[in-house]
């Protein structure tokens, strides 16, 4: 093929890419973590987490947010490194709700539906009506499910002070194929993979893993790639929240209550640390290394 042809399609082709798979996302800091707690925790766990990371939450609302009869209580928290939606369930919990690890805003529910089929992902549960808009639940290729929202109206938050990363443990058989279908749904790329990663970081020392870093309009992800043989807390963690001192982070989560169950550890980039909030919540948190 000569190259002036090889331009001629490359221009064809690559508009009608972009528009088959358009960008969906909204931003970073309309991207929750989902927290389920009892009710008895709910303020609690609220609580403590405002207390580390500083920030406000809406106040308690009883709602059904499900396309089936149930009840939770929820509460929205805001903080400067990150959103989180806290459920509290006054009824069991239908499948597969509870295993969605995040909620990614997205423009258009019907586009972003098409855009994650033809990159590989499963819608588990079909758009429905939720009090404040159209949800649905996907999953990807070695099993990371996640919720799509869309709002009636659009929501306006303030950029975050820090992007948190989305911490998906998953295996070496599925890896490649989930980063590949992943980075095509969110227009993303890999900044980093480092095949010799230090393991002390999933609390394995004297060991290497793989390590994955995807950034997209949805924000950070990190991938960790692993045999499955996890010590505990690793990969209970969802989320991953890089604070400016992680030392005063961490005296301030004490302070609240908070356990640190992976004490402070210096990695290549950066420290970090397991923590579990009051109600169950486990995180991993972390400052980057002055370069």
């Amino acid at each position: 093929m000569n190259r002036h042809l090889a331009t001629t399609l490359l221009a064809i082709v690559l508009p009608l890419a972009t528009a088959q798979n358009p960008t969906i996302a909204v931003g970073p800091q309309y991207d929750s973590t989902h927290v389920y707690v009892s009710s008895s925790d709910l303020d609690a766990f609220v609580s403590s987490l405002i207390a580390t990371f500083g920030g406000q939450a809406t106040n308690p609302a009883v709602m059904n947010v499900l396309p089936v009869p149930s009840s939770t209580t929820f509460r929205a928290v805001t903080t400067p490194f990150g959103l989180l939606s806290v459920f509290a369930f006054q009824t069991p919990i239908p499948y597969p709700f509870g295993q969605e690890r995040t909620g990614y805003l997205v423009t258009d529910m019907d586009q972003a539906i098409r855009s994650a089929r033809a990159a590989g992902a499963e819608v588990i549960v079909e758009p429905f009506k939720d009090p404040i808009g159209r949800d649905a639940v996907i999953q990807w290729p070695g099993g990371l499910k996640m919720q799509l929202y869309w709002h009636t109206t659009a929501p306006h938050y303030a950029p975050l002070q820090t992007i948190p990363d989305n911490r998906v443990y998953i295996s070496r058989d599925r890896a490649d194929t989930f980063v590949k279908d992943f980075i095509l749904f969110a227009h993303g790329k890999v900044v980093a993979d480092d095949k010799q990663a230090d393991a002390a970081e999933i609390g394995r020392p004297g060991e290497t893993y793989r390590r994955i870093r995807i950034t997209s309009p949805f924000g950070n992800m990190q991938v960790l790639v692993t045999d499955g043989h996890l010590p505990y807390p690793f990969g209970h963690e969802i989320t991953g929240y890089e604070v400016p001192d992680l030392a005063a982070t961490l005296g301030k989560a004490k302070s609240a209550g908070v356990k640190i169950l992976s004490a402070p550890y210096k990695a290549n980039d950066r420290t970090t640390a397991i923590v579990q909030f009051l109600g169950g919540y486990i995180a991993e948190i972390h400052s980057l290394s002055p370069r």
